[in-house]
């Protein structure tokens, strides 16, 4: 298909990746009683094993020679929903992380001992701020219109 990828359930290798998978853990479920805590997690992991190579396939993802899919981050239509949707859901999450932390020394700045308040982090104030941080977006775009979103003495 793809720079001599092939698709995932049509891989030899992904096949036998998947069956070594579930061959050590099967080997693992030897040991324990059958009705035992770690026997259930064990079958519970397999079960996900399975799950998870079958929706490797159903996917239509590519793996390579060595079994293990691979990510087509080309411009492909049929393979951005494996780098586009999680790429920009990271962006978002770390957006919202920078976006808080940036509210946050910004409230606490005006403070007596605000460094004291960066390493004894007030948790109210930043529980606040992480749930008004969801709109992050707009609030940046907002500040950025207003002059707000660069300080203007640096």
């Amino acid at each position: 298909d793809i720079s001599g990828l092939t698709p995932c359930k049509e891989s030899k290798q992904f096949a036998k990746r998947e069956k070594q998978s579930i061959k050590k853990l099967e080997s693992s479920l030897k040991i324990y009683a059958a009705d035992s805590a770690p026997a259930l997690a064990i079958n519970a992991t397999i079960e996900k094993t399975k799950r998870r190579f079958d929706n490797y396939a159903k996917q239509g993802l590519l793996c390579g020679a060595d079994g293990l899919p691979h990510l087509i981050v080309s411009g492909d239509q049929r393979h951005w929903g494996e780098f586009i949707t999680p790429g920009i859901l990271f962006l978002y999450i770390a957006g919202w992380i920078g976006w808080v932390g940036r509210s946050y020394l910004i409230a606490i700045r005006d403070e007596k001992k605000p460094t004291q308040k960066e390493i004894i982090i007030d948790v109210p104030l930043a529980s606040r701020l992480v749930f008004r941080g969801f709109s992050w977006p707009i609030a940046a775009y907002r500040e950025l219109l207003n002059g707000e979103l660069v300080a203007k003495d640096v």
